[in-house]
């Protein structure tokens, strides 16, 4: 466990959680703030602050349990739509142990709504500058 990290907290049973699913690398539970009806969290029970610390093996494992999830909740709770997110370190994550949000979605919401409003579109040159930015940087990172 890592020292106050309230996910490590939950995972070692020193607090309480609405457990949705559970694995042998994942944990899922309910999160306190329900923004949504069915808001669950999911997380890696190896402690990983942040994406950029995320192996490959873990990351597949949070993604088989997030798509499992993201059905299950549309069975459930028959939402709209469904919102999946990560915030990373800043300006939002609050609790440093990666976690990603299953948020089901319902029309005129107005959650996550992160632009103020539709952003133009990005010449073709200007994206395939970014695109061989990234392309190039792939090779550094595993």
């Amino acid at each position: 466990m890592t020292e106050a990290c309230l996910f490590c907290e939950i995972l070692a049973g020193k607090k309480p959680a609405s457990v949705v699913y559970e694995d042998e690398g994942v944990l899922a539970f309910l999160d306190l703030r329900q923004v949504t009806r069915g808001h669950s969290l999911v997380i890696p029970k190896r402690h990983v602050r942040d994406i950029f610390e995320l192996d490959d093996e873990t990351g597949c494992a949070l993604f088989a349990a997030l798509s499992r999830l993201a059905k299950a909740t549309n069975a459930a709770l028959k939402p709209d739509g469904m919102s999946i997110w990560q915030s990373n370190v800043q300006p939002w994550q609050e609790v440093l142990h990666l976690h990603f949000h299953i948020m089901p979605r319902h029309h005129g919401d107005n959650i996550l709504r992160i632009y103020p409003q539709l952003p133009g579109t990005t010449s073709r040159a200007e994206l395939d500058e970014q695109a061989a930015l990234i392309r190039d940087a792939l090779s550094g990172v595993s």
